[in-house]
């Protein structure tokens, strides 16, 4: 053919006019936003959401509320964003994009907490989801005495879903009782029911259990118990990868209750396909569909 080059090669797409359709909300993904603080290892914190909502099929956004010094095994310190930084960084993205879901992780600091609160109640009808970090599965604590108040008061009366590990239900929901740990899960789900949270999906990762039990309430008692196989080892982000995949499926438009069972499988698989990149806990793989199909398509 005439004009065709003598050599097969990439083809390079060169910057042009954008189509005006093409910068419509029409083809845009579902934004996500996450309210969270940095992890070096990507394992858990803000890059872990980041990770989740794009194996989700999502785009991600991000707040940072502060920024640590951590590694595999644990953290070792965080800088704690101060709460205008925090309000500066949210206001202006809220007012230029239009998000899906909001997902909270770790907020560093009480007056985070009620910074985070009041943003919320200007976007009610975007779902919130709470993961209520307490402490790095070493037991560094990431939240006092003052910031567990503020999350009782403020913000888990705004919450579609509050999504705690058992030892993080009985802290929240016991706050003041020194014998926390023998209260049954069934109370504290109900305790944070009446703080004001629609729903609370407690996990039994930290029960010693044969199986990983979790149960997700709402006003009308146990919406569904599902029980998955307890992986040997132990992984450093499986709480953020299930609420992020549960905000992610809900800005696309699931049900609570399918969005819950979904972010349960794929963080499963995430966990059953995960690695072990430096000397302390593995990670989740949360891209191990990918390279599944890849494998599948490099078998003879």
């Amino acid at each position: 053919m005439a004009g065709a080059p003598d050599h097969a090669g990439p083809m390079r797409i060169l910057p042009g006019p954008v189509p005006e359709l093409l910068m419509t909300e029409v083809n845009s993904p579902p934004l996500i936003l996450t309210f969270a603080a940095t992890d070096p290892t990507s394992g858990a914190g803000l890059q872990a959401d980041l990770l989740t909502f794009a194996a989700m099929g999502c785009h991600g956004l991000s707040i940072v509320t502060g920024v640590t010094v951590q590694d595999t095994a644990g953290v070792e310190s965080m800088f704690v964003m101060e709460g205008e930084w925090v309000e500066d960084q949210a206001r202006l993205l809220l007012e230029d994009m239009r998000v899906s879901a909001i997902k909270v992780g770790v907020l560093g600091s009480a007056e985070n907490v009620q910074i985070v609160a009041e943003i919320a109640s200007d976007y009610p009808e975007v779902p919130l989801i709470l993961d209520p970090v307490l402490a790095t599965g070493r037991g560094d604590p990431l939240a006092d005495e003052d910031l567990i108040s503020a999350m009782c008061e403020l913000l888990i009366p705004q919450t579609l879903l509050i999504t705690p590990n058992s030892l993080e239900a009985r802290m929240l929901a016991f706050r003041d009782d020194e014998s926390e740990a023998e209260h049954d899960l069934t109370e504290c789900a109900n305790r944070l029911l009446a703080m004001g949270a629609e729903n609370v999906l407690i996990t039994g990762t930290h029960e010693g259990t044969p199986m990983v039990i979790n149960r997700l309430f709402n006003a009308l008692g146990m919406v569904r118990s599902d029980e998955w196989e307890r992986l040997p080892g132990s992984y450093h982000g499986s709480g953020c990868t299930l609420a992020s995949a549960i905000a992610a499926l809900l800005g696309q438009g699931m049900t609570l209750a399918e969005a819950v069972r979904e972010a349960q499988e794929f963080t499963w698989a995430a966990l059953a396909a995960g690695f072990r990149p430096g000397m302390g806990q593995a990670l989740p793989d949360r891209f191990f569909w990918a390279r599944a199909s890849e494998d599948d398509a490099a078998a003879p």
